[in-house]
């Protein structure tokens, strides 16, 4: 297989993946870029193995788990936030925004095998080979991540109630 036919059948997983790890896009975009970058130049040895894309999934979350060393080389930027005057047509988006940002306070590794588990579709054993650890390590950082999450259920529930405190207080009795 030639790079660029294993790049046409694993962009988007790779994509989804990292999207999955990182929260962000943008960020997801680079992470892939880079991760091609260095497979492209070791393509020789990368594809004369069983399993090359499980060897590039693993050097993908070798980069996302290495990414914050590369931040402190960035210059940040003011964000500018946009008042959006139109009303929230999704409450499954704000259900997604509210629980990409409480994944985003998870450690990363916890990040990196709850991406590879419900997102890559990988089984414990897979995502243990990919990080290169024990099965077992793999089901702690899930059971870790899941916890965590279960803690802060408010955060992770969203309703389309108004802020007009009379309109609570009805609903109370």
């Amino acid at each position: 297989m030639t790079f660029e036919e294993f790049v046409a059948a694993q962009l988007r997983p790779l994509l989804g993946m990292a999207s999955a790890m990182s929260g962000d896009p943008g960020l997801a975009e680079d992470l892939v870029q880079e991760v091609l970058l260095k497979a492209h130049r070791h393509w020789r040895k990368i594809e004369k193995l069983d399993v090359p894309a499980g060897y590039v999934r693993r050097m993908l979350v070798n980069e996302f788990l290495s990414w914050r060393r590369k931040w402190a080389r960035m210059v940040p930027t003011a964000e500018t936030d946009l008042v959006d005057d139109a009303p929230d047509h999704a409450t499954s988006h704000a259900d997604r925004q509210a629980l990409a940002s409480e994944l985003a306070r998870l450690p990363r590794r916890q990040q990196a095998v709850l991406a590879m588990r419900y997102f890559g579709g990988l089984s414990d054993t897979e995502i243990a080979d990919v990080l290169g650890c024990r099965v077992t390590t793999v089901r702690a950082y899930v059971s870790r991540a899941l916890a965590t999450l279960r803690a802060r259920p408010a955060a992770l529930v969203t309703t389309n109630m108004t802020a007009d405190p009379a309109l609570d207080k009805g609903r109370d009795s």
